[in-house]
């Protein structure tokens, strides 16, 4: 298995972390933005989830019925990706993209059941021999954006749509802006932060994943 470079803890329940998972104060916040050390953070959202009550159905890795689970289509998506950023010959499909060091999720909470963040980057991090990061969940995303920018190497999260530009919003970019609203109806996109180490700052550029039937070659607005 691979392991970043950082000292590791251990929960409750056995789970090992690294140490930037924990807590920290607000000026540990401030100093891990003023020197980030991550090249790289690319953002997923999770993949297809159920329409409703009806078909198509979220699916578990058992096969069972799910409603906090991806659709069958979802998990082909989740397979998808494991090529996208972990191709098996030749190089990535995309220069903006690069294989992860790290992986996050966003964690099964007593008001954030969703399963499927953590199912989308599975097949990844069984590829690449990777613990998924999943000590945060939804409304922890300032917490989150600390620990990805105190991550050596490349970082890949997974997580809720609708709480994605908060992350972005939260790691250092400069005067550039993001989108403030990811569309309820795009699972196809890739949105890429390159650390200019001269400024400190993140690159934001959005690539296209382009893996399944109906995919769109378009960015978010």
């Amino acid at each position: 298995m691979r392991s970043p470079d950082s000292l590791a803890i251990t929960d409750d329940d056995g789970r090992s972390h690294p140490a930037i998972f924990a807590p920290s104060t607000n000026n540990d916040k401030e100093d891990a933005m003023a020197s980030p050390v991550a090249h790289k953070i690319m953002i997923v959202r999770h993949a297809e989830k159920p329409a409703g009550d009806g078909a198509p159905y979220g699916v578990n890795a058992k096969g069972e019925q799910d409603v906090e689970a991806l659709t069958v289509f979802g998990w082909q998506r989740a397979g998808a990706l494991a090529v996208l950023f972990a191709p098996s010959r030749g190089p990535l499909q995309h220069a903006e993209l690069a294989t992860p060091d790290w992986l996050f999720a966003a964690a099964v909470a007593k008001h954030a059941k969703s399963e499927r963040p953590i199912d989308t980057i599975t097949p990844l991090a069984h590829k690449l021999g990777l613990a998924i990061g999943d000590a945060y969940t939804k409304g922890q995303e300032k917490d989150l954006a600390q620990a990805a920018v105190a991550s050596k190497g490349c970082v890949l999260i997974a997580w809720q749509h609708e709480d994605i530009p908060a992350i972005a919003d939260a790691l250092p970019l400069g005067k550039q802006t993001v989108p403030q609203k990811w569309p309820d109806d795009r699972f196809d996109i890739v949105w890429v932060f390159d650390l200019d180490t001269g400024s400190g700052t993140y690159r934001f550029s959005q690539v296209p994943q382009m893996l399944l039937k109906g995919d769109r070659n378009s960015v978010i607005e």
